[in-house]
């Protein structure tokens, strides 16, 4: 027998191929005609053999006698039949599948068309079942049938369907994890610089908000004045935090005070030498108007503390009484001090003989303890007793400017003076508060201001508006010019000094100053006059302040509204 496949070739004659089984074997059944099968059939190889007809149809037992081109899978008979038992006679060329004209099992060539297994069933009488290979079906006709004039049938159990592997789908799906996470983190970055800029940007309003807001409440805003908004100003500046000191320098060689104000700011950061002159009226312990001179040697600091209280309205912590001893001491102990002076000043013991002046007027003087003692005090003839207190303002913020800023050191050399402190003041109170002015001088936040006050002692409205409400952070409270009893001065002396001193000298006593001008020609004797009765006792009061005699009280005739006129002659001695 052949080595292909049992094509149905049993008892029962020649088979023809019906279609598969659900394995996807052949399944056969018996021709109605025994003889030779012709079909006609389209050649889909398009060859053109020596037969004179071609078929598709095979006859698997196809035997005597001139054959019909049959297909042959190995290409022995060049036909186009199939017959898988062919013998006898000639045969039609065969279909090569291999285009090889050789059987594939000898001659190691690869099959060019893929091969399909199937199994015949095995019919009585036959030989046993084998396994035959089975080329693949013709390509269908274009008009849908599968070349034999029917259409091919087909069942879902001959297709297998296979999910082929991607071998890069796990990279596609990190691919694409990555993109989105990037996204994400962009997404987030934007969200983070976003919130960023927002909180930075009410960072900086805030910043803005409160820097105009805290010029505006220590008043520096720039365009808005003390006039501009009396009463925004007035609250700001009462209610910073200021330390105050009220300093005495008393002349325990000549006489005489010197009173200052020392002011630390806290909330502008910015210290202040306030200069009190001696013509401030004040009002006394007991009700009555005095001076601020006048109130130091009578009222002492207690009484002087309150008083200043009073007419500015402000709060002073303490005393420092500083004798001109202890001023000598202290540049000293700073390493003496650097003044721009305003005039020379004379040597005191040098006496009448002259000689060249203890302090010299210039830039950069350096003054030692003395020399600072003697400028301090230095008061020429017919001179305004301001300019001495200006003198005494300068030595200050100089020794402020040699002070150290350590408040422990600073203690050591108020401790080192050995001067008595006036309670509640204490050597480390003072030490700690001469630290901070002397750290704020330093850096150039230090100044030094003269209270303005009128001819009777009262303030002035710049004083008012100025140092009291916006240095002091007080209300100006002058005491009532009708308390105080009104003394008009004519100088007929011959000596213009004369006029100042007497001024100084009833100030002190309490009274109020009026300039009643200088006299064409000297007069030997003064005169004191009063023209109401009621003012007798008053007048007698002035000429014994003035040193001169009770004989010279007299009652006349007033000019103004002094209540009491004096007439300065050739008697007044103003050191008695």
């Amino acid at each position: 027998m052949n080595d292909g496949y049992d094509a149905g070739y049993g008892d029962g004659g020649p088979y023809e191929l019906v279609g598969y089984d659900e394995y996807g074997r052949p399944v056969y059944r018996q021709a109605a005609d025994q003889g030779t099968q012709q079909a006609q059939h389209h050649d889909p190889y398009g060859q053109q053999g020596q037969q004179t007809q071609q078929g598709y149809g095979y006859d698997p037992y196809a035997t005597g006698g001139h054959q019909q081109p049959g297909y042959d899978p190995y290409g022995n008979g060049g036909g186009y039949g199939y017959d898988p038992y062919a013998t006898g006679g000639h045969q039609q060329p065969a279909y090569d599948p291999y285009g090889q004209g050789a059987h594939p099992d000898g001659t190691g060539q690869q099959p060019r068309v893929t091969e399909q297994t199937a199994y015949i069933p095995e019919q009585p009488g036959s030989a046993p079942e084998r396994t035959a290979h089975i080329p693949r079906q013709a390509r269908p006709a274009d008009d849908g049938t599968d070349g034999a004039g029917s259409a091919p049938e087909y069942r879902t159990e001959q297709f297998a369907f296979v999910e082929e592997p991607d071998g890069d789908s796990e990279d596609v799906i990190d691919w694409l994890k990555f993109t989105e996470n990037r996204t994400e983190r962009r997404e987030e970055a934007r969200r983070r610089a976003r919130s960023r800029i927002i909180a930075l940007t009410v960072v900086l309003a805030l910043v803005v908000a409160g820097g105009v807001g805290y010029l505006w409440y220590a008043g520096k805003l720039p365009g808005l004045s003390a006039s501009d908004a009396d009463t925004g100003t007035t609250t700001a500046a009462g209610a910073q935090k200021r330390d105050v000191l009220v300093v005495h320098l008393h002349d325990t060689e000549n006489g005489g005070t010197s009173t200052a104000l020392l002011v630390d700011n806290a909330t502008t950061e910015q210290g202040t030498t306030v200069l009190l002159p001696n013509s401030l009226a004040l009002t006394a312990e007991d009700g009555t108007t005095t001076t601020l001179a006048k109130s130091v040697e009578d009222d002492g600091s207690e009484g002087t503390r309150t008083a200043l209280d009073t007419v500015l309205g402000t709060d002073i912590e303490g005393t420092w009484r500083l004798d001109t001893p202890f001023l000598l001491t202290l540049v000293d102990l700073v390493g003496n001090i650097e003044v721009d002076t305003d005039t020379d000043v004379p040597d005191p013991d040098a006496g009448k003989k002259g000689g060249p002046p203890l302090v010299k007027k210039g830039k950069g003087q350096t003054l030692s303890g003395r020399m600072a003692v003697a400028y301090a005090t230095h008061r020429a003839p017919g001179e305004a007793q301001d300019a001495q207190l200006e003198r005494f303002g300068q030595v200050l913020h100089a020794v402020l400017r040699k002070m150290t800023s350590d408040p422990d050191a600073a203690t050591v050399t108020v401790q080192t003076l050995g001067q008595i402190i006036e309670p509640p003041l204490t050597d480390a109170d003072l030490g700690a508060f001469l630290a901070g002015l002397s750290d704020l001088a330093k850096g150039g936040d230090h100044r030094t201001e003269l209270l303005p006050v009128e001819e009777d002692g009262t303030l002035t409205a710049e004083a008012s508006d100025g140092v009291v409400k916006d240095v002091l952070g007080g209300t100006a409270k002058s005491p009532d010019r009708d308390a105080a009893v009104t003394v008009s001065v004519r100088n007929a002396t011959g000596d213009k000094d004369d006029t100042e001193k007497a001024r100084v000298v009833l100030l002190n006593g309490g009274f109020t100053f009026l300039e009643g001008g200088t006299a064409g020609s000297a007069e030997d004797t003064s005169e004191v006059v009063y023209a109401d009765p009621a003012e007798k006792e008053n007048a007698t009061e002035v000429a014994k302040t003035l040193g001169l005699p009770a004989d010279a009280v007299t009652k006349g005739k007033i000019s103004g509204n002094a209540r009491v006129a004096v007439v300065l002659g050739q008697d007044y001695d103003p050191g008695s």
